[in-house]
């Protein structure tokens, strides 16, 4: 028997977001292509752990920066984006000058563009949009860079516009909880009829359970939470994703 969520009175529309970067496409794929490239390191480097340890100085330096919440300047983001790559391969005892650093900043934004989405993402989309729900994009960074990915991805396609919202433009960034108020302002939607899909924690679970919305946390890296927020699943692949957000009738 399927489970019946009552949500609230409202009369506002159901909807559905997702993060972009590892949750729609394989953000770890250009990551590792362009360490193999410019570094020439072996299939045998732990690339998985590495990129968690990029994504988190990126957003640890970004964030210390400001340059979430804003359109930054091409150099601010050039600076972060070295330091990122320094502080993270230090960690696995490679040193890399900025020179070197920079060598694989401009490889990485070679092939970033090249991406395809995770099986089954653009139909599921679909799926939820032909049943009436809502669907938008919710997503850290320069707007022109984020804008970049999403049109690779031809997400616009099966998204509209309106529905798109990137840190930059909005003004707030993950995992701030005003980011989420202001899509609910800007979309009509309540808190309480709102889920979120997303693969970071800090930044998507914690955000948006914060702002009063469901979570599903995209956890197809098998990591380990890191606070004690309960998202209402956990899926691994967009089919789990699937059987989760289109088992459940909503009552509004």
């Amino acid at each position: 028997m399927k489970e019946v969520l009552k949500l609230s009175n409202s009369k506002k529309p159901r909807a559905v977001f997702f993060d972009v970067d590892d949750t729609m496409y394989d953000h770890l794929q250009p990551t590792r292509e362009a360490l193999q490239h410019v570094l020439k390191l072996e299939d045998s480097f732990p690339f998985e752990q590495a990129y968690h340890r990029i994504r988190y100085y990126s957003d640890i330096l970004a964030d210390a920066d400001g340059l979430l919440d804003r359109d930054p300047s091409p150099e601010e983001l050039a600076t972060m984006r070295v330091r990122r790559f320094m502080l993270a391969l230090e960690e696995f005892d490679i040193k890399l000058s900025q020179s070197e650093a920079a060598d694989v900043q401009e490889k990485y934004l070679e092939l970033q563009y090249r991406i395809d989405p995770f099986p089954g993402a653009r139909e599921l989309i679909r799926a939820l949009r032909e049943e009436g729900t809502l669907v938008g994009l919710i997503t850290n960074g320069a707007e022109h860079h984020q804008g970049s990915k999403i049109r690779a991805l031809a997400l616009e396609t099966d998204v509209a516009p309106e529905h798109i919202f990137i840190s930059g433009a909005v003004g707030f960034a993950k995992p701030d909880p005003r980011i989420f108020h202001r899509v609910n302002e800007l979309t009509g939607t309540a808190a309480e009829d709102c889920w979120y899909i997303g693969d970071s924690w800090r930044n998507d679970v914690v955000g948006a359970s914060e702002a009063g919305w469901r979570v599903i946390w995209f956890n197809h890296r098998r990591t380990s939470p890191e606070t004690e927020h309960m998202p209402f699943g956990t899926a691994e692949s967009y089919e789990e994703l699937r059987g989760l957000l289109m088992s459940h009738k909503i009552e509004i």
